[in-house]
């Protein structure tokens, strides 16, 4: 269900990280629009710089929001899961390598691309979005946050 909302929202025009974390907003502390705010730079691999994924930077914030009374081990492991579970089904978990990987030049460029039907046909983002959210959704369930 929540892969299904991160996928909306990114086919919206939301970035990954704003996607995934939008999808879970309703679970964290923090407003929907402070949230959204607060992850927006991360997409793309950090501010458009290809590095870690955004989806899985989304992840990362909602971890720490949702488990407060978790350690810092126990964030990272869960923050691990996931992202093994993305690279397991994608190759990876760098932006550059995903798109690069499906044939699309990754630009570093600050630049935000103009979200086309060519923008979406070449990339493997909103399905990596919907997985990212789906896979954080399993370990919610399984802690009993869902």
């Amino acid at each position: 269900m929540r892969g299904e909302i991160a996928e909306r929202y990114f086919k919206e025009g939301h970035n990954c990280a704003e996607s995934v974390a939008l999808a879970f907003s309703d679970l964290t502390p923090l407003p929907g629009e402070t949230l959204r705010q607060a992850v927006l730079p991360l997409g793309a691999g950090v501010g458009r710089l290809r590095g870690i994924c955004g989806a899985v930077s989304g992840v990362a914030v909602c971890v720490g929001l949702i488990f407060p009374e978790k350690s810092k081990s126990e964030l990272y492991a869960l923050v691990q899961e996931v992202a093994r579970g993305v690279e397991a089904e994608f190759g990876s978990v760098v932006c550059r390598e995903l798109l690069e990987g499906a044939g699309v030049k990754a630009s570093a460029s600050p630049q935000a691309e103009e979200r086309t039907h060519a923008f979406y046909a070449g990339r493997p983002c909103a399905a990596i979005v919907r997985r990212a959210a789906e896979l954080f959704e399993a370990v919610l369930i399984r802690h009993g946050k869902a």
